[in-house]
């Protein structure tokens, strides 16, 4: 029998009778903690009826806890009452935290169920509330992060905030705990109105502002110019010892290896080249690269990339895998092409799910203790690998006295192909020790975008190194989102356990729109082209800005204090980045010049900001680099035709390894094969096979050079020999 929620009212008889019914399909105990004592009270909230595995992971807390929604914000305003807005992830470790040392707490509980009405959110689920409410906590701190802890008025509107609060004074060292912030905030709301009136109008207004445009659209489109003056700040931050941005905490993100790839492919600049190797050369090598099971955690807490911070997100995963790919066409260096492999594998072996899509992440923490799953003592490696443990020892940078509380963490600071090899048989028997461990939980909710960054990563990887398995992943993802996550032709943002929903905002659209254009360029599977262009043409009339450029939500959306346009890549893209890339990659692929126009109008929206911060737009930089390429004409259209029942293989494989961005590829056995995909791709109008033999039509705006049906002779062409 479970205890009424300590200060809270009852629940009304349905809603207790539909919280039993779900009790039963809860999850067991998140990140493998104890179950409590049998005398233990036992409680039980709103959010068992949700399907995200973060808001479900709340629903035994004692706090009254309501999901997002009119009716939480509704009682807020009936009853007089702020409401307290907590915002996370499912494998967020400071969330768990936060959530063990306060929303366990019956104290904690009891004052936020009598004086607030308390709201969770999974900002994977609803990126739109995390990024209004993120930019207020960081015009109130200077800093974000999650968990995020807000307070509301019932009319949505935010007057106080921060991230992790420890739950009483003097814990982890902090003056004011959670418990004394809440009995303040109380007192502040019904003893001074006014004080929280006016804190709530200059918060609304400077959100307002921060969202907002960050000037008048530019008469041009930025040039490459903004390219070169992003690469020129990446210098003057680059940590030439260890890679990436100089100090710590180090995310991947931070440095933007495909721009600098492109920068070095435009200019010969061979510093940009050098700064984007290295810096996945000494990631690959650190402690945030699985050295067993391949993957990346999240971010490394030190400048050497030793110690993580031990989550695994699949965007992660997904962005540096086209990283690695890029990067080994454009050097050739086997230790790039070894970890392509190795990240593309963990994503298929541990995040994909039966049904097709990938799951989001998995938790930094396992039965309670952040990181223990990957950590090594001396005696163990010695225990499982005998005198193996020795030059396994010397190889993985097993010496002192460990990373994690005296634990060894495995990395490769001297890389070396031949031993890395000649240790698998090594890592292969740790491996098996390690998954006879406890292991961190999976998050499986299905994200839209984020599989369409699965999707793009598995097709470009599969299509690099011709690797048909990763192919049909990305084929198997594809199938999956277009199912299961569009509902009455809508395509919706998430989906767990056969439910789906919201609906889906610009990234999204974006990333999947992207994914399925990679996708058919690794397969010539006309329908993926069909699927992307109809995507696109969504994208555009749900999001589009007529000044230029796409807002996140659609118009349609929940209404919020801002409708915001990404104006930022962090660890994710941004939408409109991706949006505009993928605008001008299909005014390659089309011909259709409404397609440059779309593109071309987002960067002239986006020039203040590319002119005032270029490096905050970094990935906005690589749809600058193709429309300068376009505006050139010096972009390519490459069309392969085959006779039926034969195969292009010879002409792919010079494309393998060229480094070429800046390019469409189309392709499609002679005849009415090519016929269909000319309603779609005029390019590939009238393309035959010469001679019976499989023929690339390399073509610029249109206009075609000789036919090639000699591999070498194509490869000539492309610039590669």
């Amino acid at each position: 029998m479970n205890a009424p929620l300590p200060g809270a009212e009852p629940h009304p008889p349905e809603l207790a009778r539909l919280l039993a019914a779900a009790e039963a399909h809860l999850p067991a105990r998140a990140h493998g903690e104890a179950d409590p004592a049998a005398d233990a009270p036992r409680h039980l909230n709103r959010l068992a009826l949700e399907k995200s595995p973060y808001l479900l992971q709340h629903a035994r807390d004692p706090v009254d806890w309501w999901p997002w929604c009119d009716e939480a914000f509704e009682r807020a305003r009936r009853l007089g009452r702020p409401v307290f807005l907590s915002v996370g992830y499912s494998t967020c470790h400071w969330c768990h935290v936060m959530e063990h040392e306060s929303f366990q707490d019956p104290e904690i509980a009891r004052l936020l169920n009598s004086r607030f009405v308390a709201v969770k959110v999974d900002r994977e689920e609803r990126p739109d509330v995390d990024q209004i409410y993120m930019t207020a906590v960081q015009l109130l701190t200077g800093g974000g992060g999650w968990p995020m802890s807000v307070w509301l008025t019932a009319d949505r509107e935010p007057f106080f905030g921060g991230t992790y609060f420890p739950p009483r004074d003097g814990a982890r060292g902090a003056a004011r705990g959670f418990l004394s912030i809440l009995g303040e905030i109380d007192a502040v709301w019904t003893g001074q109105p006014d004080r929280i009136g006016q804190a709530t109008r200059a918060l609304v207004e400077a959100v307002r502002a921060a969202l907002g445009p960050a000037g008048a659209p530019s008469a041009g489109v930025p040039g490459p110019a903004v390219i070169d003056a992003a690469a020129a700040e990446i210098r003057g931050r680059y940590d030439p010892a260890n890679g990436g941005l100089r100090g710590a905490p180090k995310f991947p993100s931070s440095l933007p290896v495909r721009l600098l790839l492109r920068h070095h492919r435009r200019t010969g600049d061979a510093r940009s080249l050098e700064m984007a190797v290295t810096t996945l050369e000494k990631m690959a090598g650190g402690g945030i690269h699985d050295q067993l099971a391949g993957g990346f955690h999240r971010y490394s807490t030190d400048e050497r990339w030793r110690v993580p911070h031990f989550e695994k997100m699949l965007y992660d995963n997904a962005l540096l895998a086209v990283a690695y790919a890029e990067a080994w066409q454009a050097t050739g260096r086997p230790g790039l092409a070894r970890v392509l492999r190795t990240t593309l594998d963990y994503l298929v072996r541990e995040l994909a799910l039966p049904g097709g899509g990938f799951a989001s992440a998995t938790d930094a923490d396992a039965a309670g203790v952040e990181g223990r799953t990957f950590a090594w003592s001396a005696a163990e490696l010695r225990e499982v690998l005998g005198g193996e443990a020795d030059r396994l020892g010397r190889f993985h940078g097993v010496a002192g006295e460990g990373e994690l509380d005296g634990l060894h963490l495995l990395h490769a600071p001297r890389p070396d192909e031949d031993e890395w090899e000649a240790l698998a048989g090594a890592r292969a028997l740790l491996l098996a020790r390690r998954d006879a461990r406890p292991q961190p939980a999976r998050d499986d909710k299905v994200l839209a975008g984020w599989n369409g960054l699965a999707i793009t990563a598995l097709a470009v990887g599969g299509r690099v190194l011709a690797e048909p398995r990763w192919i049909d992943a990305a084929a198997r993802a594809a199938d999956f989102v277009l199912a299961e996550l569009v509902l009455d032709g809508r395509l919706q943002r998430a989906w767990r356990g056969g439910r789906a929903g919201p609906p889906a905002f610009l990234d999204d659209h974006a990333f999947l729109a992207a994914g399925l254009l990679d996708l058919y360029e690794a397969t010539f599977d006309r329908r993926w082209l069909a699927r992307a262009l109809a995507l696109a043409e969504e994208l555009e009339r749900r999001f589009a800005d007529p000044s230029g450029g796409w807002f996140a939500t659609a118009e349609d959306h929940e209404r919020l204090l801002a409708r915001e346009k990404p104006t930022h890549d962090g660890a994710e893209p941004a939408g409109g980045s991706v949006a505009a890339l993928l605008a001008l990659r299909l005014a390659l692929v089309t011909g259709e010049e409404r397609w440059r126009e779309r593109g071309e109008r987002a960067l002239r929206a986006a020039a203040p900001t590319l002119a005032a911060a270029p490096t905050s737009l970094a990935e906005l930089l690589l749809a600058v680099d193709l429309a300068a390429d376009l505006a050139g004409g010096t972009a390519r259209e490459l069309v392969l035709v085959w006779p039926e029942g034969s195969s292009p293989a010879p002409l792919l494989a010079p494309l393998r390894r060229l480094f070429l961005p800046s390019r469409a590829l189309l392709g499609a056995p002679e005849g009415e094969a090519v016929a269909a995909l000319a309603r779609l791709a005029p390019p590939a109008a009238g393309k035959v096979a010469v001679g019976g033999r499989p023929t690339a039509y390399l073509c610029e705006q249109g206009r075609c050079r000789q036919p090639e049906v000699e591999p070498d002779r194509l490869a000539a062409a492309l610039g590669t020999g």
